[in-house]
């Protein structure tokens, strides 16, 4: 159900014009139904921050439940930000105090850019794993995406994330290893997901912190799995919140980084340029490289012409699950925000207060 344009974020005004519906406070305020409040922690970099910010909104707004969504978008200090984003943060985001103050029935983590090979050295981490602690007493589900699961997998249960011998980056083919867990109610056994990260959380990690895998991916791991208690963490290594221009543009960064002088050319993003594509590319490459060597203006990277050939393979199955998550927190949440269930639900096992067919 729709999401309530409670602040002035951008973000609302950007989602209504490309149709989706966001409720004024006024219109949301005539309905009888229950509101559910979703907090952001958006630590994505600049070239990223609001387009995130943008993704997991539409998930969340588009999602088929009898609720009404605020979500509550904040971010933590540590982070380096260009004045134009500090300045858009300091007009739009809410600050930590407030968030906890109020309180939040789900929250979703972001994934984030790192400069340090261990994640407890980033200026981030400690504020991170103090939400994280707080969250984890006060909060019915925490959603984390990529570095965020990388963070709690280090913070919870004392695992580092392992190097990978190369980039893991494209649009990986997944299965669906635990089909009868409510968040894969109705979904698809196969389905994509696009991934892109350094590192990983092995299949091994995540049996070995006693966590339960619902998806995964013979190339890329594991995309999808939930702390013991089967709800109250989940945790995403893939980026099923992306556009099918999502890697186009990472990729375009990453080559203006190498004419740039600051990496080696990149690979291409693996089962994601269309065949039809590739000469588009391959014959820019070839100018801007001879233009590079030449000292001339680089030509424009040939975004418009390839993004028409995207497919996008994973966002119906991400609404599907957001679809199931919000709604199992709809039901075991409490109507004061600042508690984390109703009366009577067992935080050790939410999902057995659920009725059988739920389940």
């Amino acid at each position: 159900m729709p999401l309530v344009a409670h602040t002035t974020l951008p973000t609302f005004q950007d989602l209504r014009r490309h149709g989706h519906t966001v409720l004024s406070t006024d219109e949301a305020q005539r309905q009888d139904i229950r509101a559910l409040h979703i907090g952001l922690l958006n630590m994505m970099p600049d070239a990223a921050f609001q387009v995130t910010e943008q993704q997991f909104m539409r998930l969340v707004g588009t999602s088929n439940q009898i609720a009404q969504f605020y979500v509550h978008c904040f971010t933590v200090p540590g982070l380096p930000r260009s004045a134009a984003t500090a300045a858009y943060i300091a007009d739009h985001y809410e600050d930590l105090a407030s968030i906890i103050a109020d309180g939040l029935d789900a929250l979703i983590i972001t994934g984030a850019n790192v400069v340090t090979s261990r994640l407890e050295q980033e200026p981030f981490y400690q504020l991170l794993t103090e939400v994280i602690g707080w969250a984890s007493e006060n909060v019915t589900s925490v959603l984390c995406s990529c570095l965020s699961t990388h963070a709690l997998m280090k913070y919870l249960h004392g695992i580092d994330r392992v190097p990978l011998p190369r980039k893991q980056w494209g649009v990986y083919s997944h299965r669906v290893v635990a089909p009868h867990h409510p968040l894969l109610r109705g979904i698809n056994t196969r389905f994509d997901v696009p991934h892109s990260r350094y590192n990983a959380i092995t299949r091994q990690h995540f049996l070995d912190a006693g966590l339960t895998i619902l998806i995964e991916s013979d190339e890329a791991g594991v995309h999808m799995a939930v702390s013991e208690d089967q709800f109250r963490r989940i945790y995403f290594q893939g980026h099923p919140e992306y556009d099918a221009n999502s890697l186009l543009k990472e990729y375009k960064r990453e080559v203006m980084r190498h004419f740039n002088g600051e990496r080696e050319m990149p690979p291409l993003p693996e089962h994601y340029i269309p065949e039809e594509s590739y000469a588009i590319l391959s014959e820019y490459l070839e100018r801007a490289s001879v233009a590079h060597a030449a000292g001339r203006v680089l030509p424009d990277f040939p975004e418009r012409d390839i993004g028409p050939h995207l497919d996008n393979t994973w966002t119906d199955t991400a609404k599907s699950i957001f679809n199931n998550w919000l709604g199992l927190v709809y039901q075991l949440t409490n109507l004061d925000r600042r508690r984390a269930f109703m009366d009577g639900i067992n935080p050790r096992r939410p999902l057995d207060s659920l009725p059988t067919h739920e389940r």
